[in-house]
């Protein structure tokens, strides 16, 4: 996957917000939450980063091609970053993506799903 089928991807969810920041990272908001960046790849390379939950990343963290997300996972939290953007885990990636943003939006206050038109 590339930038632009990452950002096409994201934008599709309903109630979505976009953002370029950190170091001209790709990301990708529900209710002001992040669900989703695009960029800090190692030598330039593309890099994914996503949230997921305790079972995902306890089996990803160790898994070819993903990685826990700097910064996010040294502070605790389930965040993911898949490294290898050759096109084989595309698939994977935007399941991963739309549980992320299902998680995210989830974690919104009852106000804000409901101003958003979410999970209803």
């Amino acid at each position: 996957m590339d930038d632009n089928k990452f950002n096409q991807f994201c934008g599709a969810f309903p109630a979505t917000t976009y953002v370029m920041q950190w170091h001209n990272a790709h990301v990708w908001k529900v209710g002001g939450k992040v669900f989703a960046i695009g960029g800090w790849g190692s030598d330039d390379n593309p890099a994914y980063t996503f949230k997921t939950s305790e079972q995902n990343f306890l089996f990803l963290r160790d898994h070819e091609g993903y990685r826990p997300a700097p910064y996010f996972a040294s502070r605790g939290m389930k965040w993911i970053q898949q490294t290898d953007t050759t096109g084989e885990l595309d698939e994977e990636l935007k399941y991963y993506i739309t549980e992320s943003y299902r998680l995210v939006s989830l974690g919104l206050t009852k106000r804000i799903q409901q101003e958003l038109g979410l999970n209803q």
